[in-house]
This record gives C-alpha cells, structure tokens and sequence, in this order.
C-alpha cells in the first residue's frame, strides 16, 4: 500500500475515533441506545450504576478520542516529532485496550457483569484493536517523513 494506503487507513481510524468521541459526548446526558442509565452502566461500562463515570470524565474521554483522531488524520501530512509520537502513543493505547480486553473478559477477569463481557469480545476490544491497528499501520508507513 502506497501514499493512498496510508491516508485511507488514517481515514479510516479517525472516522471510528471521531465516531467514538461522538458517542462519549451523546453517552453524557443519555444512555441511548440502552433504556436506563443502569442498563448502560451493565452493558456499555460494566460496572454497577453507582460506579459510572462522571459527565466531565465522560466528555474528556471524548475529547481525547477527538484529539486522537486528529492526530492519526494529520500523520500523513506531517513529519512532525510531536504527531509522531501522538499517533503511535493512539496505536499503543489502543492496542492494549482491545488485546486487554480479549485477555480480561475472556478469561472472565474482574467484576464486570457478563453482559459486558460479551459485548467486549464481539465489539469493544476488537474495534480498539482495529483502530489501534491501524494508527500503527499510519505511524509506521509515515515514519520517512520527519
């Protein structure tokens, strides 16, 4: 894969991680698309209602996504140290989230209610594997440049 390659795969990764930041901002006043905000807590966060994140946490995990985002889409164009740096620290982030998420909820690790669980194997972990596959794809092609 060329130049093309390079820029569909950031394009690609900062789609999923502007659509997840999205999410996060939406997942601050609302536990769409589930019914309750304990519903939500199970499924979405796997942790007791009690125990869900704050609204400023929330959105700042949406911002971080966001800014990830940016970095990995600038990456092709840039040769600067920093995006350097940001986009493979977005791959390492990433990638250990998903494959930690494989390992925890496979094995049935920690507390979190099996419900999360399930939605962990089939979509949490791999999308964060896949996205952080891919910012390191966009990392590694684009290292010649600076």
């Amino acid at each position: 894969m060329g130049t093309y390659g390079t820029r569909a795969a950031a394009a690609a990764a900062a789609t999923g991680l502007f659509a997840a930041g999205a999410l996060h901002v939406v997942w601050a006043a609302s536990p769409w698309p589930l019914g309750s905000a304990a519903e939500f807590a199970e499924v979405v966060v796997g942790v007791p209602e009690d125990r869900l994140p704050s609204t400023g946490l929330t959105l700042g995990v949406a911002g971080l996504l966001g800014a990830a985002g940016g970095l990995v889409l600038a990456r092709p164009r840039s040769g600067a140290l920093v995006v350097r740096a940001g986009t493979w620290t977005v791959s390492g982030v990433l990638m250990a989230r998903g494959l930690g998420g494989f390992v925890v909820s496979g094995a049935g690790l920690g507390e979190a209610p099996e419900a999360f669980r399930r939605w962990d194997l089939v979509l949490y972990s791999p999308l964060c594997a896949a996205l952080g596959g891919l910012a390191g794809y966009v990392a590694l092609r684009a290292r010649g440049r600076g």
